[in-house]
């Protein structure tokens, strides 16, 4: 198919991006930069393929849910750039993109094999290159590699995550991954508007430089603010927030609760929510927000006195009655199902032709034009090799 044809009212259409990633935090910025509908060429090793079509079970035909569930909007072509023939290929589709997109960590392996950003750049000076890798490329740790686990245990976030008396926990889902995939797909749309601008674009691309430890140690922001103001080290604080209470999940008759109260008027409303009289409320241990954290002990059992008398659902109900934030605790099954979160388009159907229909998360910008858009199914590996193959050389055939 001619470039992408398939929708000409979405935000990136007639930007072309080459992916030559693996695992999750590359090939889920360019199933987003798709989404929005750019043309997204995955480059594939011949034969096996991005890693992540390997990682299971479950299995689908054969197919990793894994890579089903980041490989969307996108066409997949075999190459081997150790062969000069289809580095040859490579470069001559570097010349019909905008952004390139690799997770290689190492700078010297990208010279080795002629994909570095000032070989690429000489032959497309317009191309928006985008490395993401563990360490990033400058910087005393930059030549290792690393995958998610390692940027979370890196930035200090396994040390806070789970009980407060527990050990290290690794948050369940790749999150250093997926920041990282956000913010290079925030950074290649930063890199192409300061490229076209019309008022002061440059015309040329740029080099973005991602690693998953900087991406991760973003989530420490409030944090990070507390250890700068007091130079204490931060504790392991289980469900509870370190600077706002009652800010966690509490039990009530059925089953736990999450109640977050971030204001005195919040808090107001809900000391009447629950019948409780004027005496706790105005308690100088409860009164401000400083004080229920410092007298958070005693607050808390209090609490949940009241909210053992009702069932969850009925607490939410009342709480949302009275503007007061509040929801259940949800296992995934309940979430992907819950006809909020499907009315809101995050579960994405398409039809696959191995496997039939084939959910993925949806993508959460919501624009009110040029918004995303779900136009393939992830590829089968190589599945587009004469497709792109056949483009290029109509491509080459014309500029003769």
């Amino acid at each position: 198919m001619e470039f992408d044809n398939l929708n000409n009212k979405t935000a990136l259409h007639g930007i072309r991006i080459i992916e030559m990633t693996e695992a999750l935090a590359g090939p889920y910025c360019a199933m987003m930069l798709g989404d929005l509908g750019a043309d997204v060429i995955k480059v594939e090793r011949p034969g096996n393929g991005d890693q992540a079509r390997g990682w299971g079970p479950p299995f689908l035909e054969g197919e990793s849910a894994y890579f089903l569930s980041v490989n969307r909007n996108k066409r997949s072509i075999e190459l081997n750039i150790k062969n000069s023939d289809d580095l040859a290929v490579f470069h001559n589709l570097l010349e019909t993109a905008d952004v390139f997109v690799t997770n290689i960590p190492r700078m010297s392996s990208l010279k080795r094999a002629k994909i570095d950003p000032k070989t690429l750049q000489k032959i497309n000076p317009r191309l928006i290159y985008a490395g993401i890798s563990g360490y990033g490329h400058t910087g005393p740790k930059s030549n290792r590699g690393g995958y998610d686990i390692i940027a979370q245990g890196e930035a200090g976030l396994m040390t806070l995550t789970g009980e407060i008396d527990g050990g290290p926990m690794r948050f369940p889902t790749p999150m250093a991954d997926i920041t990282a995939g956000i913010y290079t797909t925030i950074g290649i749309l930063g890199a192409l508007y300061a490229r076209d601008n019309s008022n002061n674009g440059t015309g040329k691309g740029q080099f973005l430089d991602v690693s998953l430890v900087d991406a991760q140690t973003t989530w420490l922001a409030n944090i990070g603010g507390s250890y700068f103001a007091t130079g204490n080290r931060p504790e392991r604080l289980g469900n509870i927030h370190p600077t706002v209470t009652p800010y966690q999940p509490m039990r009530a008759r059925d089953k736990m609760i999450i109640v977050g109260v971030g204001t005195e008027r919040l808090w107001e409303r809900l000391c009447d929510a629950l019948g409780l009289d004027k005496e706790i409320q105005n308690d100088p241990r409860f009164s401000t927000n400083a004080a229920r954290n410092l007298n958070r002990d005693d607050l808390i059992p209090i609490l949940e006195e009241k909210l053992l008398l009702k069932d969850a659902s009925e607490w939410v109900e009342i709480f949302v009655k009275k503007s007061i934030p509040s929801g259940p605790i949800n296992f995934p099954d309940d979430t992907l199902t819950d006809e909020h979160i499907i009315s809101r388009g995050m579960v994405v159907e398409l039809e696959h032709p191995l496997i039939g229909i084939v959910k993925s998360i949806g993508n959460p910008i919501n624009l009110s034009d040029h918004g995303p858009t779900y136009r393939r199914y992830p590829p089968t590996l190589g599945e587009h090799n004469e497709e792109i193959r056949n483009e290029l050389r109509s491509k080459n055939d014309s500029n003769k």
